[in-house]
């Protein structure tokens, strides 16, 4: 094979694992990577037994309905989930009975007064007073949705949003319109359970002394905005106890995104009772229409045990992470614990907070924090939640895949009450954005190391190559660049470029010059090697013996060229970190590029985020391509393929070897695939992205100029000054790998001719 196919070949291969890992990450829809298998069952001194309550209580209906006054239509259906749909998920759920009688006593949930019709919102849409509106449920004193005052689900509506807000801060006689409260972006269960809504954060049921009373129905009544109450009576109406949950949020929309949930559970008989709360916890967020892949996870926090970390300080949160292609494999294969693992338990473990994640944001329940006399606040949520089982809903109508949806079920421990007490089962709600200034600087979050649910991976196979690490520094130095240098995001990823580029500067030199040297010297060798050839063309061992002497002489390496592509292969990992900073970093969501420029010609949505399509030209309609749907004509990525055109035609090296038609064909289909394939590949990727490998591009013709520039100047210079010490190391790993097959050739024959 002749040197031009071998170097022909090598380019090939490194151009088609560069696509490879492109085609990975831009294909990696909906794959999830494994996760730590959920454990099975939890303990035996667990009252409830090890399932889920998806399809529980649905014997008791009849008498929960017929105690509870219909005053909607919503109390006239039945308000607990019933059974899976699901064959599979059938056969793996026990009903639990319709009550267990203790001492010939029935408890039921009823309303402390009159039951809810229309709950009262809690929060408003003023950014300048609050961070959300929460709106209640009629039934299960839960959350039906929550909707964020300074959130949009897209960029024009939060442009228009910022205009309206700057106008009327500066008295201006003429207001834009503001967006419609539609557009506003909110967090909301995205599908049933059963085919029944479920709140978040609804309560399902209480244990009394082995009973399970359903608090999922008709049974509240509003004290106040976001304070539910209900008594759980026996079948006289006596009262037995009283249960209040009471949702609290900050006072100003500087104080986080914190919801205050205070449960307490009174006793209000003359005997103690053993009580357990269960509710349902975080559950699947939704995930947007323009997602390129699915990367929802399950996420927790905990604290080691006493012997390991007896002032229970540090929160820990690496290998405590669930995707959920894991979940759902593990809940109907029976086992619908995520919390705690067999290890887990065997470690004692405790939680300290557990959430669920989409791209850009979170709802998390925590420990409260609340500081006890002489002590720190307490990190651990043990006195709340004692497990937490997944159970698995109807498919989200917006979910492609078909995938069901998660929910979780909070389970607290079994406590004792003494009559006249109180028990508190209280925790806090994080229901924000994966914004790494605020998990990691504001309090509580920072101290609960919740910075942990921002994760910088594409999930899935993506995992091993998007380089998290790499992607972490990467968004701390886009920070800096923002905050205090150039204040603008597209900028940052230009200067990003040029500092990338400065670093690699020496070593893209040298091998650049390295490539042309033995190219050109490959080129002055050709007669000598064409003579080789014929003089031993009937003993290639002598021939490659022959050669590698003429190299040494020459202080050729034919493998040099490879060198040629090592700035390639080092960008590799920060384009991989970088599709991962701009396609989850919150910082860059719905971010304008160079100050919005474009935005102001007649808001025009070229660059308008950063982290989505450019959309040069929206199409107004979405035409499925498979590889990715085109809603836009997008800019970049055809300028991109232009710049590598220009690159191929123009930058590349000449060559000094004659081709056969079939190498120049070969060539040919390589420029063909790096000038065409890399664009289609990134069409739809994160315009950042593709604003990044453009402008890495520009510089590097800029800098190859500058290289052949000085390889011209010093075109009269020998091509080798020394012999064995300019040899690199792939060319003296070749010679010894030639000089030890030589060797134990000559010793295979000695030992032959002895024998």
């Amino acid at each position: 094979m002749s040197q031009g196919t071998k170097r022909l070949l090598i380019t090939l291969a490194i151009i088609s694992f560069a696509i490879g890992i492109v085609l990975v990450v831009v294909q990696g829809k909906g794959q999830q990577r494994k996760s730590p298998t959920p454990a099975a069952a939890p303990t035996a001194e667990a009252t409830t037994p090890a399932t889920t309550l998806a399809t529980t209580l649905a014997t008791t209906l009849a008498t929960t309905l017929a105690t509870t006054p219909a005053t909607t239509a919503e109390a006239t259906t039945p308000a607990v989930p019933a059974a899976v749909a699901s064959p599979a998920t059938q056969t793996q759920i026990t009903a639990l009975p319709a009550t267990v009688t203790l001492a010939g006593t029935k408890l039921l949930a009823r309303p402390s007064t009159e039951p809810i019709t229309t709950p009262t919102n809690l929060g408003s849409l003023n950014p300048l007073k609050d961070r959300f509106e929460i709106e209640f449920s009629a039934s299960s004193a839960g959350i039906n949705r929550i909707v964020f005052s300074e959130f949009w689900i897209n960029a024009a509506d939060r442009q228009a949003a910022r205009r309206h807000a700057a106008a009327v801060a500066s008295g201006a006689s003429t207001i834009p319109p503001m967006p419609a409260d539609a557009g506003r972006y909110q967090l909301a269960p995205v599908a049933t359970l059963s085919r029944f809504a479920v709140p978040m954060l609804a309560a399902h049921s209480i244990e009394v002394d082995g009973q399970l009373v359903t608090l999922f129905a008709k049974v509240w009544s509003e004290i106040a905005p976001g304070h539910f109450e209900t008594i759980v009576a026996d079948e006289s109406g006596t009262p037995v106890l009283r249960v209040h949950r009471v949702f609290n949020v900050a006072a100003q929309a500087g104080a986080g995104y914190d919801i205050a949930l205070s449960q307490t559970v009174d006793n209000v008989s003359s005997s103690a009772h053993r009580v357990r709360i269960v509710q349902y916890g975080p559950s699947d967020l939704a995930n947007s229409a323009s997602d390129m892949m699915d990367i929802r996870r399950l996420q927790f926090g905990y604290l080691m045990n006493d012997r390991r970390d007896p002032a229970q300080a540090s929160v820990i949160t690496h290998d405590a992470m669930l995707e959920r292609a894991a979940v759902v494999e593990s809940v109907t294969a029976g086992k619908f614990d995520v919390w705690p693992t067999a290890e887990q338990k065997e470690q004692d473990q405790r939680l300290s907070w557990f959430g669920t994640t989409n791209r850009y944001f979170a709802v998390a329940v925590h420990a409260p924090m609340t500081p006890s006399v002489g002590s720190a606040p307490s990190k651990s949520l043990s006195p709340t939640i004692e497990f937490i089982r997944a159970a698995l809903g109807d498919p989200s109508a917006a979910d492609p895949s078909g995938a069901p949806t998660i929910f979780s079920e909070l389970h607290s421990p079994q406590r004792t009450i003494a009559p006249g007490a109180s028990i508190d089962f209280s925790l806090s709600v994080y229901a924000g954005p994966l914004d790494r200034a605020i998990l990691t600087r504001d309090t509580p979050y920072s101290l609960l190391e919740m910075s942990g649910l921002i994760v910088y991976s594409m999930g899935g196979c993506c995992s091993w190559c998007t380089f998290a690490w790499l992607a972490n520094l990467m968004v701390i130095f886009l920070d800096f660049l923002h905050d205090y240098l150039v204040f603008d995001w597209g900028v940052s990823i230009i200067v990003l470029v040029l500092v990338v580029r400065l670093i690699l500067h020496p070593i893209s030199k040298k091998s650049q010059i390295q490539m042309q040297r033995v190219t050109r010297g490959l080129g002055e060798m050709k007669p000598e090697l064409e003579a080789l050839k014929k003089r031993y063309q009937d003993d290639p061992k002598r021939m490659q013996q022959e050669q590698m002497r003429l190299y040494k002489e020459k202080g050729i390496n034919p493998m040099g060229c490879i060198g040629g592509f090592l700035p390639t292969f080092l960008q590799m990992p920060i384009w991989m970190a970088l599709y991962a900073v701009l396609y989850l970093a919150f910082e860059l969501r719905q971010q304008p590029a160079f100050f919005g420029v474009f935005q102001t010609m007649g808001g025009w949505s070229f660059l308008s985020d950063l982290s989505a399509q450019d959309q040069f030209i929206p199409l107004g309609i979405s035409i499925n391509l498979y590889i990715f749907k085109l809603t836009s004509v997008n800019l970049l990525p055809l300028l991109m393929g232009a710049v590598f055109f220009v690159q191929q035609k123009y930058m590349a090296p000449p060559s000094t070897t004659q081709m056969t038609p079939e190498q120049e064909q070969q060539q040919k289909m390589m420029r063909i695939m790096t000038v065409v394939m890399f664009p289609i590949m990134l069409y739809a990727a994160p315009s950042g992205l593709t604003l990044y490998i453009m402008t890495s591009t520009l510089v590097g013709i800029w800098e190859s100029k500058l290289v052949r520039a000085h390889i011209k100047a010093t075109a009269g210079q020998p091509i080798v000054t020394k012999k064995s010490k300019t040899r690199d190391a792939i060319g003296r790993l070749y010679a010894r790998a030639m000089e030890r097959a030589k060797e134990k050739r000559q010793s295979t024959k000695k030992f032959k001719d002895r024998s």
